[in-house]
């Protein structure tokens, strides 16, 4: 008999924004096997919003999903009830978190394949009592990963973070050896499951110009390649530090597979400018797939049914794909 590969989890995201428009939209389509993690009223009434030709049903797990045309099958963790669209609500927040700790739980036992999250709001989780930077935080957290990494990826370049959800500050100061060396690592694995044999990785210095020779700055000397080394001593074709003004160019026009950034907006600046439509967010270092959409809740177009899709559908098929690597024998 063959093997059926469980279905993707979709988290409906903060149902104060545009994440659950943007799912219904999508599922609007058909033909993916996918479950929303979420709630059934508010799949509901986004659908009536929309006049889309869609039931909402509720099943209650993964594997009671049938995959119908035009049928939006939920697993409903949350009571939500009519919350309040384009603003910061303690009730979307505890919704949005309740969703994501769900289809981490239904991942880790292996009822979905993989999980795409739709766009949180970090303020509404915070006044619901939840104290978590992103989405990234809580995954690790909740997935057991002792050390996790983003992947920004969309057609043209593809950058891990050393750092993630944090203030410049602390980025410099949690930049060591070993978080170096963690986001080497975990690019190399990333480029390889997007289908890169030995992925060329290009980690881009901290300082201006990567720090030109200590002029500006020794991190460069001190931290960063001394970590290069290690990691090309462990055959990861590792190469830096290279300038963050450059270094993107550089992997645009083809000499690099990766770019590993040293904090968060090194890395997303030059994600973001490309489109973000096309951009996905990947999480590295855990022990099942997950994707995103790279924007967020757009609180200002909630409700008004001209949120794109594009991005979330970017994610899914990034999931499909990562799923796939996951699932072929090396």
């Amino acid at each position: 008999m063959k093997n059926i590969v469980p279905p993707i989890a979709l988290t409906m995201g903060d149902a104060s924004g545009i994440g659950p428009e943007i799912v219904a939209k999508l599922l609007a389509k058909g033909g993916q096997r996918v479950v929303v993690f979420g709630s059934c009223v508010v799949m509901q009434d986004i659908v009536r919003r929309l006049g889309l030709d869609i039931e909402v049903r509720r099943i209650d797990a993964p594997d009671a999903a049938q995959f119908q045309p035009r049928i939006i099958e939920v697993i409903e963790t949350t009571r939500i009830v009519e919350p309040p669209l384009g603003q910061i609500s303690a009730i979307s927040g505890q919704a949005a978190f309740d969703a994501i700790v769900a289809a981490i739980a239904a991942a880790k036992s292996a009822e979905v394949s993989g999980i795409v999250t739709a766009p949180i709001n970090k303020e509404a989780m915070s006044s619901a009592g939840i104290r978590y930077p992103g989405h990234t935080e809580i995954l690790a957290e909740y997935g057991g990963a002792s050390r996790v990494a983003m992947m920004l990826a969309n057609d043209d370049i593809r950058t891990v973070l050393v750092t993630i959800h944090t203030s410049l500050r602390k980025a410099i100061e949690q930049g060591d050896f070993d978080a170096q060396m963690s986001a080497i690592r975990l690019a190399h694995e990333g480029g390889k499951a997007l289908g890169f044999p030995n992925p060329r990785i290009a980690v881009a210095g901290l300082n201006p110009h990567a720090g030109e020779g200590g002029l500006f700055g020794d991190e460069e000397i001190r931290i960063i390649r001394p970590a290069i080394e290690a990691a090309r001593a462990e055959g990861i074709n590792a190469s830096g530090p290279h300038p963050g003004d450059t270094v993107y160019m550089q992997a645009r026009t083809g000499r690099f597979d990766v770019v590993v950034a040293q904090y968060h907006d090194q890395g997303l600046i030059p994600v973001k400018y490309l489109g973000l439509e096309k951009g996905v967010n990947i999480t590295l270092g855990l022990p099942f797939v997950r994707t995103s959409p790279d924007h967020g809740t757009a609180f200002d177009i909630a409700g008004q049914g001209i949120a794109d899709h594009a991005s979330l559908e970017t994610a899914l098929a990034y999931a499909q794909r990562l799923v796939a690597a996951k699932a072929t024998p090396n």
